[in-house]
């Protein structure tokens, strides 16, 4: 492998590497907020106000304050260094919005899935898509104020999850903390595909 000498300049004329990360998770895990606060451009949201013909189709058990809901997809931005730019497309939660997954999927290199402890099994499906698909994906625990504190271990064993799965926890709201959640995703789909490119 060659290496450029130290003193090489970066090409100012040269586009970035463009990544596209899914945020997914359950409804009411905090997808929204985790776009809208690590985006650095005014985030796209698709929300609604939530009715009454939810009433008995959306479980708000946990989440009773939660007056909207995506109904197609939130889209953000984050530039991570010069050469490195993420677009970040959150998944609505609900189970009959589905399909929309399939599409937001496409060239997708990984997902960040978040999970809350008070409601851990809304993070199910999103964990049996994305191993259905073989997509790279961590799960980030989103430690809601109030929430029973839980190591990332005790969260791996409750999901069934592959021991190469990194667990980790976050705060969707914090602008930080939703940055290095990206970031452990990038470093785990880019181990994923050099694991992958070594079997082939």
């Amino acid at each position: 492998m060659a290496f450029a000498p130290s003193d090489t300049r970066v090409d100012d004329d040269a586009l970035p590497i463009a990544l596209k990360i899914l945020v997914a998770g359950g409804f009411g895990v905090g997808k929204t907020t985790m776009v809208g606060s690590v985006s650095e451009i005014q985030p796209l949201l698709t929300e609604e106000y939530l009715t009454d013909e939810s009433i008995g189709v959306d479980d708000i058990v946990g989440v009773e304050s939660k007056h909207t809901t995506t109904v197609a997809m939130d889209f953000g931005r984050i530039t991570l260094n010069h050469d490195l730019v993420l677009y970040l497309f959150g998944t609505p939660g609900q189970d009959r919005f589905l399909f929309v997954w399939d599409e937001l999927s496409l060239g997708a290199i990984g997902a960040v899935v978040l999970a809350d402890t008070r409601r851990l099994a809304e993070c199910f499906p999103s964990v049996d898509y994305f191993e259905r698909r073989g997509t790279p994906f961590i799960v980030a625990v989103n430690c809601f104020d109030g929430a029973s504190e839980y190591q990332p271990a005790e969260v791996q064993l409750a999901l069934n999850l592959d021991a190469g799965v990194p667990v980790i926890l976050c705060d969707a709201r914090k602008r930080d903390s939703a940055k290095e959640a990206l970031i452990a995703l990038v470093e785990h789909a880019m181990k994923t595909a050099w694991g992958n490119s070594q079997e082939n």
